[in-house]
Formats: structure tokens, sequence, C-alpha cells
């Protein structure tokens, strides 16, 4: 947990440069855990950059297995925390801070269980490669560039998605193994006007015309859609969710032509993105005086897509849904790419299974297609199979990511070294 507490205490934030001294800390560890200098490279791209640590195989000549993380973490305000985000603290059973839990928990239970692995002279079947990068926060460009140069991958293991659910109780309740992600866009919405005095106000006021953009585009429902991912998901969630939402699962993974199934879901934020393509409006910002008539109104409009669902045909929706040619749609690019989900894989299935048995015997293991978006989608763009994996177990009241006072508990991180050495001895 020393990897964990330690590095908490980076300020990993873009634009702050610490990702290339957290980097040269890291080194440093698996330098004094046996790694070869020459397997344990940091590649800087501007002011952060991506670090790599080779565990040689036996058949050299076999593609390799990545396992992923990132050592960059979201902003966060001192005068908002109740601790210093930056300073760790360990407290009723939980260390608190800034990257805690996304993703330094991740990371560092990879990193300890590589050191270990290496102290005891592991040899795996293929090269391991442990891929840190330094901006999956914001443009991933260093994703970008590790993924170009592992494009020749069999499989990526990634610790920043995936993990255990616990109970109120404490006990797991289910795994989740996640195979896919919705892609990510955001629209930026504009009317311009010539504007002018609020006393004569005209037909045409930038304000009203992009409201009732917004409104309409708020109202519409994407169809449902299912792929292999969503489908299995949902069919093992129903087995332990009774009632209607049970129900509507199990009738929709049967049939995702079922729309009374799908808007029962949907009406559940925590399942209607598995169902389908979710834009909403996340800022809206309209006038220039009170005084005076709106000379331009902007909104942005961010969509969670389903994966095979193009990026241009959410654009043509977004289009036809304004049906106001004084609204202009523009795609504004942060970087993210179109990705598909990873097959599921029998092999990593299983080893997830194993590993599950030996943590919490009978737990009940689901694949899941996640919300949000991670680095898996730079080396799926290259169809490389990708797979979240976390060794995090914990309740979902806990999880506090990108949020104030972010924990995660100190009884996790030993059966998650474990976790990871029992996935890689099983992939390795």
């Amino acid at each position: 947990m020393t990897l964990l507490v330690d590095g908490v205490k980076f300020q990993t934030v873009a634009g702050n440069g610490q990702v290339p001294a957290y980097a040269a800390y890291l080194k440093a560890k698996l330098l004094s855990a046996g790694f070869a200098p020459a397997d344990v490279q940091f590649v800087a791209l501007g002011e952060t950059g991506y670090l790599t640590a080779r565990t040689p195989g036996r058949d050299r000549k076999a593609k390799p297995v990545v396992v992923l993380a990132h050592m960059d973490v979201v902003a966060a305000d001192p005068k908002d925390w109740t601790r210093d985000p930056f300073t760790p603290v360990v407290e009723n059973g939980y260390v608190f801070g800034r990257g805690s839990l996304d993703n330094k928990a991740g990371l560092s239970m990879a990193v300890a269980t590589l050191m270990q692995l290496r102290r005891a002279k592991w040899v795996p079947q293929r090269d391991v490669v442990l891929v840190l990068t330094g901006d999956e926060e914001t443009t991933m460009q260093t994703t970008k560039a590790a993924a170009a140069a592992f494009k020749d991958a069999a499989l990526v293991l990634n610790a920043d998605a995936g993990g255990g659910q616990l109970g109120d109780d404490g006990k797991p309740v289910v795994y989740a193994l996640q195979a896919a992600e919705k892609v990510y866009g955001d629209w930026h919405l504009s009317v311009t006007d010539p504007g002018g005095h609020s006393s004569r106000p005209g037909p045409d006021n930038a304000i009203v015309h992009l409201a009732t953009a917004v409104t309409r585009i708020a109202a519409y429902r994407f169809p449902p859609q299912q792929n292999e991912i969503t489908k299995a998901s949902l069919a093992g969630t129903a087995t332990m969710t009774p009632g209607p939402l049970g129900a509507a699962m199990r009738a929709f993974a049967a049939n995702p032509a079922d729309t009374a199934a799908a808007d029962i879901l949907s009406a559940d934020k925590r399942y209607i993105g598995q169902v389908r393509t979710t834009c909403v409006p996340t800022m809206f910002n309209g006038g220039h005086a009170p005084n005076a008539l709106p000379q331009r109104a902007v909104a942005n409009i961010n969509c969670r897509i389903f994966p095979g669902t193009p990026r241009a045909a959410v654009e043509a929706k977004l289009v036809e849904l304004a049906a106001d040619p004084k609204v202009t749609v523009r795609f504004n690019d942060n970087g993210t790419i179109e990705a598909g989900a990873s097959p599921l894989d029998p092999k990593v299935l299983g080893a997830v299974k194993a590993a599950v048995a030996k943590r919490a015997p009978g737990l009940l293991v689901v694949p899941a297609q996640e919300a949000g978006a991670t680095d898996s989608m730079h080396f799926r763009a290259y169809g490389i199979p990708s797979f979240g994996v976390g060794g995090v177990f914990m309740k979902p009241s806990d999880s506090f990511a990108h949020g104030l006072n972010e924990r995660v508990p100190v009884a996790t991180f030993d059966p998650g070294v474990a976790w990871w050495e029992s996935l890689l001895n099983t992939l390795g």
C-alpha cells in the first residue's frame, strides 16, 4: 500500500508537469525489484508521457500481454475538500486523496504484483508489458502513442475498469468484467444574431432558438440497441434483481426489440447506458447584457454512443432534431475515438472466474459495457481485445472518483495484488 500512499502525493493533474516525476518514482521501484534498466522506459510527450516495464517471456516472438493503467488524475480544489486532496490520509479503513481510486489504486496493485513476481523470478509464457499512460483524463495523446507502439499486443488487461461490487454489508455481490465502452462525443450548438435593445424585441432571439432546439434533443430517445456484452450483462444481472426491473432485464436480453422493457431500463440511470445512445445538454450560455437582445447563445450536447453507431449518424440526428437552420451543430474533437466492443474471450473469462473463485467463491461474474471512456478505446481501435479487470472491490456508495473526498478501502489492496497475480499467472 506504500505505492498508493506515495502515489497520491504526486499532483499528476494536466498542466502540473508531475507525471514524469511520478513515473521516475515508479521506475525506481521497478528497478529495485529486479527489472533490467533496458526494460523500463519513459517516453516523454510534452509535459507528460508514458512509462513501460517489460517482463520477458519464454516465447519472445509471441505477441505480448499489456497491463494498462494511467498515472494522471483530474483536478481537485483543496478548498472544497475535507482533507487536502494531495496529502494522503489513511483513516477509518480508507485511503483518502485525489486519484486514490482513479486510477492509482489499480495502478499500484498492478505495479506491486509485477514487482513481487519479478522478485520471484517469474517468467511468463509471453512478454508482459506494463503500460502506464499520462493523460487518460484529458486528451489521451500518450494513450494514442502507447497503443501505436504496442499495436501488436495479443491482449490488454486494464486496471482502470471492471471490479467487484460489495453490498451494504460488505459482502461481494457481483464482479463486472468490462469488455465495451460507450463512444464519447461533444457537440457545440450555437446561434448568432445581430441583437439589439431589449425594449425592441423582434421575432428572432438567439436564446429562444437554441433553447427550443436543445429541448427537442433532450426529449428524444435513441432506439434500443444490444450487443454480446450488454446481452450477457443484463441476463446475468437479472438473476439477482427482483421485481419489474429484473423482469425487464430478462425480457430485453431475450428480445432487444422489446421497447417496453427498454423503457423500464432507461428509467433507471444505472442501466440507461446499457440499452441506447444518450445525448444530454450539459452546458448553456447566452447573452451579453441583461438589457440587450442576445447576440450569441451556445450549448453543449454530450453524447455517450452505443458501440457500432457512427458519430456521423448521431450528428445527423442532432441536426434533424434541432430542425432550425439558425442552429449550427459542430463536433468538438477532444481526442476520443470510435472503437467497438471486445468479443468475449473464453480464456479471459475463465481467468477472471478463477481469480474470483479465490477471492469470493461463488460470486457471479458478468460482462459489462461502461458508459464512460478509458484508455482501452485506443487499443480496441487496433483490434486488440481489451478488458477491464480491476482488482478493487468496494461499495458503490464509497465510489467518489472525480469527486470530493475520493477514497478507496484499505482492505481491497492486498487481495487486489493476489487478484492480479492470479490473472497474470493464467494469461501471461
